[in-house]
């Protein structure tokens, strides 16, 4: 009996954000701006963790199309774990405050592959065009958010740095290199400018090392995985000859019967 394959789901169509009237929006950011200026407060004391409590009270009245104000807090919580040296937890918060920036100010894929997340959008949705309104209505512009984008980056770049493993590392780096071009360029400090070409430097080669180390151990594992497989039929992976093309990277495997 013959079955017929489904077709696949459509594209998820994002959905447009529930708007607050007026003068509930405002007075729904004015209790998040409240709790946001106390947390501000308890970060120069030196009271992270408390700080970090603050800003999810500011997130928790905010209107969600608000995405501006929305990575504010969040890249203000990632401030937060980098003093507390809690690297996963702050790649998390500004990568959240990055994809808020996104719904704001999407990225063509132009404009990806060049690192300009200014680029021009060929067509805006209507949940695209709720946030840039509510962007523009709260007194922020894309300058602004371009603004706010390389502050994320620098954090999620050094913590990503910190966390260190290839995939990481490699994070980082593609994270610095957005950070060395326009727009971001345009809003880095003397200071972040030196830390930028400093990281630029540093890690491709550290990156290689990370890479191998971790692919010699992901042989050796193998390796003993494949050694527990052959053993009962007499064979090892010492059979198994692998000689890498330098030219394209890969590997050729010739069996060898006088094997250990």
């Amino acid at each position: 009996m013959s079955t017929t394959t489904p077709p696949p789901p459509p594209d998820p169509v994002p959905s447009t954000p529930e708007i607050f009237p007026p003068a509930e929006e405002a007075e729904l950011l004015t209790q998040s701006t409240s709790e946001k200026t106390s947390a501000n407060k308890i970060f120069s004391t030196g009271d992270y963790s408390s700080a970090i409590q603050g800003y999810e009270k500011a997130l928790a009245t905010c209107p969600t199309y608000l995405e501006y104000d929305i990575a504010v807090l969040r890249s203000n919580i990632a401030a937060c774990h980098l003093k507390l040296a809690e690297w996963k937890d702050a790649v998390e918060s500004a990568t959240q405050a990055l994809e808020a920036l996104d719904r704001v100010d999407p990225p063509t894929e132009v404009g990806k592959r060049n690192g300009d997340q200014g680029a021009e959008i060929e067509e805006v949705d209507d949940a695209a065009e709720v946030r840039i309104s509510a962007l523009s209505r709260t007194g922020h512009s894309i300058q602004d958010v371009h603004k706010l984008r390389t502050k994320a980056l620098l954090r999620r770049a050094k913590a990503r740095r910190e966390v260190g493993g290839w995939a990481s590392l490699q994070g980082s780096l593609e994270d610095y290199q957005m950070l060395s071009r326009p727009p971001c360029s345009h809003s880095l400090t003397g200071m972040d400018h030196k830390t930028v070409q400093a990281a630029l430097r540093e890690l491709p080669p550290r990156l290689e090392e990370t890479k191998n180390q971790e692919m010699a151990e992901m042989m050796g594992k193998l390796k003993g995985l494949g050694n527990s497989i052959l053993k009962p039929f007499g064979l090892s992976t010492e059979n198994f000859q692998f000689t890498k093309d330098e030219k394209s990277g890969g590997y050729s495997m010739n069996f060898n019967q006088g094997g250990s």
